[in-house]
């Protein structure tokens, strides 16, 4: 396997941050491959300047090239790769138990709300 140091692009240092062309060119993958996989991945986090323009931070790189070589040499998909890092979907992240409030700060009355559902399911099954 290659040196990762052999892929840092001419005058980078080995910690610098990479821009999404230089990434996309080091890994051979489109940009725009690399901006779904941001929002797949919950570990990649790169940091945006004004205008949105990304930068990626050595361990951003390490955890993409991770994520290329289980997508693209391991055969995995996206939610098996997810699952192999320890993560979770970004769709299926954990609720929290907060009790509902209305727009005004008050507490709602869920067992009247659950009154009101039944009785509509109730309307719509007579129907």
């Amino acid at each position: 396997m290659a040196d990762p140091a052999d892929d840092i692009p001419a005058g980078k240092a080995d910690g610098a941050m990479r821009t999404i062309g230089e990434v996309s060119a080091e890994l051979g993958v489109k940009p725009h491959i690399l901006r779904y996989w941001e929002a797949q991945f919950d570990t990649l986090k790169p940091l945006k300047r004004a205008g949105g323009r990304r930068y990626y931070r050595a361990q951003d790189v390490a955890m993409l090239r991770r994520i290329d070589h289980l997508l693209n040499q391991e055969g995995f998909t996206v939610r098996g790769a997810r699952q192999y890092l320890g993560q979770q979907a970004p769709d299926q992240a954990p609720r929290v138990s907060e009790p509902p409030v209305e727009a005004n700060g008050a507490p709602v009355d869920v067992t009247a709300l659950r009154a009101i559902r039944d009785r509509l399911a109730a309307a719509l099954a007579a129907a």
